[in-house]
């Protein structure tokens, strides 16, 4: 059973960086990716603070962005307050973890998305994942470090781990992966874009975001990737032979 992948995004110290892969260790999870760390890597701050979990440390990759440390994931969640932006579902941990747990028996890869300590996720970053992971602490003090909410998830995949009965088998398609996902989004932005839908052009951004959101919620599979970029390229061909049919018959009127 392959635990989840840890993407810290932006992460800012060295020393929570250790501290991540202390609890990853504590509770058996391997793979830690780190997108743009503010001072670079690696860091000897970092295995100081690890605490002997270097197997962790030393298998670290660094990516230049999210969404390609999140391009061979199948199912990623954003663990985060939930953002007014967007309307992705909504999680505890616990509940999370039973979806990773399940993807995973069935030989999907899976991931668990934390921001940077500071500024948290951006929402476009969030529009990547499938889902938000909310941890639900006291409203009274909702201060929680970085190395802290990675444990309480870690937990429940360990706890889940040695309690949950094998997963029930799966027979259909996967999910498609992160990549996929990625370029059928842009794929149909261009093509929005070129027909003007993003009007004024100051909604890109927001307007952009809530299609990600709308369609990572369907589930694609590779196969409904393939299909839905195939219905894109067939209206913006079928747009093309509408101008070029316009066209002639204006160069014909008398």
């Amino acid at each position: 059973m392959t635990p989840p992948v840890v993407i810290l995004d932006r992460p800012q110290m060295a020393e929570n960086i250790g501290a991540v892969a202390r609890v990853m260790a504590n509770f058996g999870l391997t793979e830690l990716r780190l997108v743009s760390p503010r001072d670079g890597w690696p860091q000897e701050r970092a295995w100081a603070m690890a605490s002997g979990a270097d197997w962790v440390l030393d298998g670290v990759q660094v990516f230049d962005s999210v969404a390609s440390a999140m391009a061979d994931l199948n199912t990623l969640f954003a663990t985060t307050a939930r953002p007014r932006e967007t309307r992705q579902p909504v999680r505890t941990p616990r509940e999370a973890t039973r979806t990773l747990y399940d993807d995973t028996g069935s030989g999907l890869k899976v991931g668990l998305l934390f921001g940077a300590e500071r500024a948290g996720l951006e929402t476009s970053d969030i529009a990547l994942c499938q889902g938000i992971v909310t941890i639900p602490i006291d409203p009274r003090h909702q201060s929680l470090n970085l190395a802290q909410a990675v444990a309480i998830n870690a937990y429940e995949w360990r706890t889940l781990i040695l309690d949950a009965p094998p997963p029930g088998f799966r027979e259909a398609e996967p999910p498609a992966t992160g990549e996929a996902q990625l370029g059928m989004f842009e794929h149909l932005e261009r093509e929005l874009d070129a027909a003007g839908f993003f009007h004024p052009p100051e909604k890109f951004r927001s307007m952009s975001q809530n299609l990600r959101v709308m369609l990572g919620r369907s589930g694609f599979t590779m196969q409904e990737v393939a299909t839905f970029r195939g219905v894109i390229t067939a209206l913006s061909r079928g747009r093309g032979r509408v101008l070029e049919r316009l066209a002639r018959q204006k160069r014909d009127e008398p």
